[in-house]
C-alpha cells in the first residue's frame, strides 16, 4: 500500500496572540482617538475638546474596559490549540473589529451627540448593569474554559458547569462566551 500526503502552503503565518493583540487593540485606540477628538476627525473647531454629556464618557470607559479585559486575557487566561494563523486572515479580521469601533465611536463621541431623553439616565443604568453583568460572564466562561486544558496541551474536553453561577448557562448552550458577547450588541458596547 501507499499513501499520498497533500500540502498546501498557507503563507506567512502569524501567532494567535499577536492576532489577538492586533485586534483588539486597534479598537481601543481607535475609539479613544474619536474620544479625544484628534484632528481630521471631525470640525477643527473641536480638535481636543471633550463631550459635555456623562453619557460620552461612561460609554468610553465601557469600551476601553472592554478591550483591556480582551488584552488582558489573550495573554494571561486564553491557551491556543493551534500556534499560528495565515497572515492574510488577520486583514479581514482587523477590518471588522477596527471599521466597526470607529463607525461605532464616531457618532458615540461626536459633538453633536446627545444622550438618550426617553428614559434618560435609567435607560443609561440599566445598559450599564447588564454590560458588567455580561462582562463578567464572559470572563467567567474564559476562566471555565481555560482549565478544561492543561498547559501546552490540546486537549479539548466538554464544558460543564462549575460552581460559578454565570457557568450554569453551560446547560443551554455550548458556547456562553458569545452568548454573554451578544447580549451586549444592542447596547452598543461591544464590538464583538
Amino acid at each position: 500500500t501507499t499513501a499520498t500526503f497533500y500540502f498546501r502552503d498557507l503563507g506567512a503565518q502569524i501567532s494567535w496572540v499577536t492576532v489577538f493583540l492586533t485586534e483588539y487593540g486597534g479598537p481601543l485606540l481607535l475609539y479613544l482617538m474619536f474620544y479625544f477628538r484628534v484632528p481630521f476627525i471631525y470640525a477643527p473647531k473641536y480638535d481636543f475638546t471633550t463631550s459635555k454629556h456623562w453619557v460620552v464618557h461612561l460609554a468610553c470607559m465601557c469600551h476601553s474596559f472592554h478591550y483591556l479585559k480582551r488584552l488582558l486575557e489573550t495573554l494571561f487566561v486564553h491557551r491556543f490549540s493551534h500556534g499560528t494563523m495565515p497572515l492574510r486572515n488577520i486583514f479581514k479580521n482587523c477590518t471588522y473589529y477596527w471599521g466597526f469601533a470607529a463607525w461605532m465611536a464616531y457618532y458615540i463621541n461626536h459633538p453633536l451627540y446627545t444622550p438618550p431623553t426617553i428614559y434618560g439616565e435609567q435607560q443609561v443604568r440599566i445598559a450599564l448593569i447588564i454590560f458588567l453583568f455580561c462582562q463578567v460572564g464572559n470572563f467567567s466562561i474564559h476562566i471555565a474554559l481555560r482549565n478544561l486544558r492543561p498547559p501546552g496541551s490540546k486537549t479539548r474536553k466538554i464544558p460543564y458547569p462549575t460552581k460559578n453561577p454565570f457557568t450554569w448557562i453551560f446547560l443551554l448552550v455550548s458556547c456562553p462566551n458569545y452568548t454573554y458577547e451578544v447580549s451586549l450588541r444592542p447596547l452598543g458596547t461591544d464590538l464583538g
